[in-house]
């Protein structure tokens, strides 16, 4: 085991006995090893007309940080990549004796090329897995995902890479659009809404992950039976749509970011069904209330739902054990403004420009991107409560919770921090900041904006990789770069893009030029 895609890694070096998120040494090299096996499989089925992609992204999806920890699993997912060469070629996939991530390429520089590509296919392969689910494909998507699993095995040079791993933020910004797409068609565009954080006396379901097809399926389940629904984590974005509106018994948010799971699933009382990323270890206090679904996956005692007959699943083994769990015990009251993608900002684009002109606003910040359990992410919740009267945060993903509970005072009826939703919604902050660019008459790097992003895991690595297409300069990443960006493509990133790690609040907002 070698694992380092994620921002946790232990030592800056990467885990070797146990990953810092949980995953055991055998679950690691498991899914190294379905990485070699898919990239065996996408040689095979390249050009064909049937190539599995509900698997290729389920699986890449799968190996996420947090997502699935069960060895079964990727076993069985080896073996299906292995029957789709054999399929397509009429030969086994043959896997070498080394399948870590190290043996990419024997060249740290190219390694470290390949590696940023496959992080990036993960943030596709997330992303179009919930697109999928709602009946959306792209073949411009599918034929990237082949390509890129084929290049990861093959001799390219450090010109051939840098393309193609630029060619994984074009097509990380057509997955995210995609997904925009089958969410917004099927759910409405998010609207500016109040969702509550404080709880009611019925039982409960605390809901967690990125799924809104599950969310849908779960409220359609619950109707009638005096069971609540509360949503968790990345899952607070729902409360924003028209769609879920119409649910009295969607009851709110509960809890906070992912990392502080124990303490919100310890203290909600009844079932929680996790159904993406970003699950945690769980706790014998709640682990027998513990579900999963879809891409995500715990053994030892956790159940987990499949889709049964077209893609539905069942969820009344998790509505039964509510109905006899206690309601959920309060963490906290009150509301949280939530709702500002791109159509809804958009709305009020004539309000948010003419603040700009007046000197109202003076600098918008973008601070999306993820949160962490690190003491050092305390860094963006004393940058966003030192940011200057008129300045507006503009976010998307888990970052918000380190500020989006704080009184900032609005701008002429305005909310200091716009929240576009879930990570994937970051395509909402690119529409945003085009928009603010053609209105002005400049590009988006000309614009009073500055990006200070953080991430923890690899759907952030693909936003990163998306921002660098479209040309934006001087992203400053944190709490620390990543590790597996070798010296010299980390001089060609700061070089070319400037990119910039963080330092303190106070040098971070002058460099900056937030005053």
């Amino acid at each position: 085991m070698k694992c380092r895609q994620c921002e946790e890694t232990r030592k800056g070096t990467g885990c070797v006995k146990v990953g810092f998120c949980g995953k055991s040494a055998e679950t690691a090299d498991l899914q190294d090893h379905l990485i070699h096996s898919l990239s065996c499989a996408a040689k095979a089925v390249s050009g064909k007309d049937d190539r599995n992609m509900g698997h290729i992204c389920e699986s890449l999806f799968s190996t996420l940080t947090n997502v699935n920890f069960d060895p079964r699993y990727f076993e069985r997912m080896i073996n299906r990549s292995k029957m789709m060469a054999l399929d397509a070629k009429g030969e086994e996939c043959r896997l070498g004796s080394d399948i870590s991530m190290d043996s990419l390429d024997s060249d740290p520089d190219l390694r470290s090329l390949k590696e940023l590509l496959l992080y990036g296919m993960k943030g596709i392969a997330a992303y179009y897995h919930h697109a999928m689910v709602l009946g959306h494909t792209d073949k411009e998507i599918e034929d990237f995902l082949i390509k890129g699993l084929i290049a990861l095995r093959e001799r390219k040079d450090a010109d051939e890479l840098v393309s193609i791993v630029l060619e994984c933020g074009k097509t990380g910004i057509t997955a995210m659009a995609l997904l925009d797409k089958a969410n917004t068609g099927r759910y409405g565009h998010p609207e500016v809404s109040e969702a509550r954080i404080g709880v009611r006396g019925n039982p409960g379901i605390l809901i967690s992950g990125h799924d809104l097809r599950d969310l849908e399926e779960l409220l359609e389940q619950t109707k009638g039976t005096g069971v609540d629904v509360y949503t968790h984590g990345e899952m607070l974005p729902a409360n924003a749509y028209p769609f879920f509106k119409r649910y009295d018994h969607l009851a709110g948010n509960y809890g906070n970011a992912w990392h502080e799971q124990t303490r919100d699933f310890e203290r909600f009382n009844g079932p929680v069904l996790m159904t993406t990323n970003c699950l945690v270890p769980p706790r014998p206090s709640y682990k027998e209330r513990l579900f999963t679904t879809g891409p995500v996956g715990w053994y030892d005692g956790v159940k987990h739902i499949p889709a049964g007959t077209e893609g539905k699943k069942d969820f009344s083994e998790i509505v039964n054990m509510a109905r006899t769990c206690k309601p959920p015990r309060p963490l906290e009251d009150g509301v949280l403004t939530i709702g500002f993608a791109h159509n809804a900002v958009l709305g009020i684009a004539d309000t948010v420009v003419n603040a700009v002109r007046s000197g109202a606003i003076k600098r918008f910040v973008v601070m999306a991107g993820c949160d962490g359990r690190e003491s050092d992410r305390s860094y963006y919740s004393e940058f966003a409560s030192s940011l200057p009267d008129d300045a507006v945060i503009l976010t998307a993903g888990c970052a918000k919770y380190r500020y989006n509970k704080m009184p900032l005072k609005g701008i002429g009826g305005i909310p200091r921090v716009l929240d576009a939703g879930q990570c994937n919604d970051c395509y909402s902050l690119v529409v945003i900041a085009q928009k603010l660019a053609e209105v002005f008459g400049c590009g988006v790097n000309d614009l009073p904006i500055s990006f200070n992003i953080s991430w923890y895991e690899q759907k952030a690595c693909l936003v990163l990789l998306s921002l660098l297409y479209l040309g934006i300069k001087d992203i400053m990443l944190g709490p620390r770069l990543p590790e597996f960006i070798s010296p010299n493509i980390l001089d060609v990133l700061v070089g070319n893009f400037g990119i910039k790690g963080i330092s303190t609040v106070d040098a971070d907002k002058r460099i900056l030029h937030i005053s």
